[in-house]
């Protein structure tokens, strides 16, 4: 599967992309560093098929927050991976930060409904990714 527009349909990669995306999977997040090398950590990553939008939650200064921070609103490049097996999905696109409260409870909720509920983080952002690519397998 590759999936290149400004704004791909990921509705239409079917039932088995939107289930692999909702399945509890540690995931990793990729960024650029000022230098042009990439920097990953691993991260949970909630997906809305319908918007294409990834979101990661985080905390303000965290090398990942900073990064995307320093970007400002063009974005920074960025993609986020999971694989199972045989079984991978990519996401690439523009990653912005997030900081209001409704951001960040939206952002919350998804990933407690993922994974589980997140610890209180009074310092907490979204790193928001408009997905533009997608690869795999799924």
């Amino acid at each position: 599967m590759l999936v290149g527009a400004t704004r791909p349909d990921l509705t239409g990669l079917g039932e088995g992309f939107d289930a692999f995306w909702h399945e509890r999977h540690l995931c990793t997040l990729t960024t650029v560093r000022s230098d042009g090398t990439p920097h990953m950590v691993p991260v949970g990553v909630t997906l809305d098929v319908g918007t294409a939008i990834a979101r990661v939650i985080t905390s303000r200064g965290s090398y990942k927050g900073r990064l995307v921070a320093a970007a400002g609103p063009a974005g920074a490049p960025a993609a986020v991976c999971q694989v199972d097996g045989r079984r991978w999905s990519t996401l690439e696109g523009r990653a912005v930060l997030r900081d209001t409260p409704e951001e960040v409870a939206d952002a919350e909720r998804r990933y407690a409904l993922r994974y589980r509920a997140p610890r209180v983080n009074p310092d907490r952002v979204v790193i928001e990714i408009q997905v533009t690519r997608v690869l795999g397998n799924v």
